[in-house]
């Protein structure tokens, strides 16, 4: 069951590492804009803040990381880092669209589950 626990755990911290490269690097491109239906407006606007949370989706996949990295002993960080992923995700639900939910909390949850069994 680690294993499989370590591998959604791994699929949340690379989730992350996609979204520090969105709202980092391509939020102001077409692409960044289809993704997150915004106006180039908008984009060019908030291009400072996106990377700012960009960044802490990046500690997020960092503390993920090294919790994996840890083996066995990286069960108490492990369980932090994907807490806070939740946490993030159900902010992210309730102030900025429900699919959040389902793309960063609900594998966040799935791992702590797996991890917790």
């Amino acid at each position: 069951m680690s294993q499989i626990a370590n591998g959604v755990i791994a699929l949340v911290a690379l989730l992350h590492i996609y979204f520090l490269i969105l709202e980092m690097f391509l939020w102001d491109t077409p692409y960044g804009r289809k993704t997150f239906k915004l106006t180039a407006e908008f984009s060019a606007a908030s291009k400072t803040l996106a990377a700012n949370q960009g960044l802490y989706n990046g500690f997020l996949a960092a503390g993920l990381i090294w919790g994996l990295c840890l083996g066995a002993e990286g069960q108490a960080i492990k369980t932090f880092f994907l807490a806070c992923v939740i946490v993030a995700g159900v902010y992210g639900a309730a102030t900025v669209g429900k699919k959040i939910l389902f793309i960063q909390a609900l594998p966040a949850a799935l791992g702590l589950g797996l991890l917790l069994v």
